[in-house]
């Protein structure tokens, strides 16, 4: 059964890689690739307009804590929807991950709170698997029923619980955090090419420095399961079987797969990692304790990441760091930096113009010169966005984004298909 799915390959005489023959560049050279062009951009937008906050190591250290919600909720999308359920209530999830958070290390530290954030999640992605895969609800409809049920639970146990202990039904006593750690040898090296302002040297350097700086182990451990993910879902018998059901449920259970049993597993797990992505909002140094509603909608941005990664761990976070760096710039600096950014984006823009017009593609190459045209006005004809705009940059990332990447993406499948045992779909 299993070497049946393993040998599965392409077709004799057809394509290795379905590019018509030629061979594609692998999927972290490319990641590489424009992680270089997108640190080329931003240090040429920072030298040009002369905000330095755009690469400033302050603006890394914030967007590297404020990814670490959404790397997790995305990671715990990708576990559900490779499976073929889709996984809209991850933002519900998340929500009973802030509550358990709080509630874990008022009593027993931060560990204990990141543990009680993956049950009380994983619970909620239970219940979504009760009604998903066992009674084949809607999957829309059960996410957002978990958003307001995930909503509503916290709200109940934080005035049961967390009222008589700080007088406030919506919010925790003061828990305790994590501890972070710094490589203080290479952080103070790297703070003295920051501050020489030597153009590129200085950008990487204050970036680099961000990223080695009050570091916590929640964050070692997040950017730890993306390498885990990988391995688990492409390069093990159960990650094989897990994506089969996302293909083609009929084809895996004619082929010995428990494809219920797969389903619930990848939802536990999907809702656990949701959960941790609440308890980084409450555990991290630098964040509030429990409040409610706190999430922010980062459920929803975690799901745009994984779909900005075309449902790999890779791509998933890439989207996570866009999304964390947007957050993390408006927090640092306001309204001029985000100003700068979109002068960045014209940069790109332009660059991406450029590489259509090499490969011939003409109606591409319009549609970027104009949306660079119509960036580069805003930029010109606006002084400083408004500081009420400027907490939604991360919401406006995510709708730019995905509408550019939604021309290469390739879901499982059968996602979100109902799934009868013993019924050919």
């Amino acid at each position: 059964m299993s070497t049946t799915l393993e040998s599965a390959g392409p077709a004799k005489g057809a394509a290795p890689n379905g590019n018509g023959g030629r061979r594609r560049l692998p999927g972290w050279l490319v990641g590489v690739l424009w992680a270089v062009v997108a640190l080329g951009v931003l240090a040429t937008a920072s030298y040009l307009t002369g905000v330095t906050e755009l690469t400033s190591s302050t603006t890394a250290q914030n967007g590297l804590r404020l990814a670490l919600p959404i790397l997790l909720a995305a990671l715990g999308g990708l576990w559900a929807e490779r499976a073929g359920v889709i996984n809209i209530g991850l933002e519900g999830m998340m929500i009973l991950g802030t509550w358990g958070a709080a509630w874990g290390a008022y009593y027993g530290g931060p560990w204990a709170g990141l543990l009680a954030a993956a049950v009380f999640g994983a619970l909620g992605g239970l219940l979504h698997a009760v009604a998903t895969v066992t009674f084949g609800v809607n999957h829309i409809v059960s996410g957002v029923a978990i958003n307001l049920l995930g909503l509503g639970i916290a709200k109940y146990l934080a005035k049961l619980v967390f009222e008589p202990l700080s007088g406030n039904p919506r919010q925790s006593p003061p828990v305790e955090k994590f501890d972070t750690y710094s490589a203080t040898w290479l952080a103070d090296w790297l703070g003295d090419l920051e501050n020489a302002q030597r153009v590129v040297l200085s950008d990487v350097a204050g970036l680099l420095r961000g990223l080695v700086t009050g570091v916590s182990p929640l964050a070692m451990l997040a950017l730890l399961l993306v390498p885990i993910s990988y391995v688990a879902l492409w390069r093990t018998r159960f990650g094989l079987r897990l994506r089969s059901c996302g293909e083609n449920p009929t084809a895996a259970e004619s082929l010995g797969v428990r494809v219920y049993l797969h389903k619930y597993l990848a939802l536990l797990i999907s809702g656990g990692f949701a959960g941790m992505g609440g308890a980084a909002l409450v555990l991290l140094p630098g964040g509030a304790d429990y409040l409610e509603d706190q999430t922010g909608g980062r459920g929803y941005i975690g799901l745009a990441a994984m779909i900005f990664g075309n449902w790999r761990p890779g791509g998933l976070l890439g989207g996570a760091a866009l999304f964390g760096y947007a957050d993390g710039l408006q927090l640092s600096a306001g309204g001029s930096a985000i100003l700068a950014l979109l002068y960045g984006a014209v940069l790109l823009l332009g660059v991406i113009v450029v590489v259509q017009l090499v490969r011939r593609r003409w109606i591409a190459a319009a549609v970027g010169a104009g949306s660079a045209l119509l960036l580069y006005y805003v930029y010109w004809s606006v002084d400083e966005l408004s500081s009420d705009l400027t907490p939604y940059t991360a919401h406006a990332v995510t709708l730019v984004v995905l509408a550019a990447a939604a021309q290469r993406l390739r879901p499982p499948k059968s996602i979100g298909s109902t799934y009868q045992r013993g019924v050919d779909g």
